[in-house]
């Protein structure tokens, strides 16, 4: 299973538009879960793909970085960050409070709201009451699991899960009545795949910042502000030049980045 691969490198080299405060040549590991569809996945030939490697392979091609994929299980990702075995989470990682006592991260590359997500026809209102008895399905150490805990701990059962793939299989198989994620995630890899045949997105969308942060960003390690500023001035340039909105437009058919 792709969450058992512990390490997977694809070596990846550049050249581009070198920013003053970067190294040219600067050889960056970018660590990912490959487990998260469409933002990254390890697909049938092997290979590693998705939003998030477009995005990151965009932002070494602008910096002049020299880039490496590393993958990574979710749960271990920030771990596998401290430990140096990568020196960047490109991963759809919000932004939170949380995790910004142990990384700093990068501007926001993308911002889409959480949804609940169900069998058509299940009933289910994203309410105490209309929660009350449900078993949740979240993956773990996410900012949904958080949420869900948070505000519906107290009436739902919550069972966590390595990887969101294991969620859709026991929503799927009937184990969960439930589940909450990114709704473009869930969409995209889920509802829109033969597997997800029969299920919806359901309830309003969440965001709210103190759960949720202020998007996706790509984290470093704390201290690594001459990475974190080449980043943050490639991924200015690729809004600037065109290259994020083509590689939105090969994923998604509305505006991935958000507000």
């Amino acid at each position: 299973m792709i969450n058992k691969l512990i390490a997977a490198f694809v070596g990846i080299a550049f050249t581009g538009l070198a920013f003053s405060h970067a190294d040219a040549g600067m050889k960056v590991r970018m660590g990912t879960e490959g487990a998260y569809p469409p933002f990254n996945n390890v697909d049938a030939d092997g290979k590693l793909v998705g939003f998030d490697v477009d995005i990151g392979n965009a932002i070494c091609e602008a910096a002049k970085f020299e880039c490496t994929w590393v993958i990574q299980d979710w749960d271990g990702i920030i771990p596998g960050l401290l430990a140096k075995k990568f020196d960047t989470i490109l991963a759809s990682m919000s932004i939170t409070a949380e995790r910004k006592e142990k990384v700093d991260f990068s501007d926001m590359y993308y911002s889409t709201p959480a949804k609940f997500f169900a069998k058509k026809g299940a009933g289910i209102t994203i309410t105490k009451s209309g929660l009350k008895g449900k078993t949740i399905g979240v993956q773990r150490a996410t900012i949904h699991e958080n949420f869900a805990r948070d505000n519906f701990g107290d009436v739902a059962d919550i069972k966590s899960y390595a990887t969101q793939d294991e969620v859709y299989l026991d929503l799927a198989s009937g184990r969960l009545d439930t589940g909450i994620a990114d709704s473009v995630a869930v969409d995209e890899g889920f509802i829109q795949t033969d597997a997800g045949k029969g299920f919806e997105l359901i309830g309003p969308g969440f965001n709210d910042p103190k759960w949720f942060g202020d998007g996706a960003g790509i984290a470093v390690r704390k201290g690594e502000d001459k990475l974190r500023t080449a980043i943050n001035a490639a991924i200015k340039k690729i809004l600037a030049d065109g290259t994020y909105k083509k590689i939105n437009a090969k994923y998604f058919d509305f505006d991935v980045y958000g507000k």
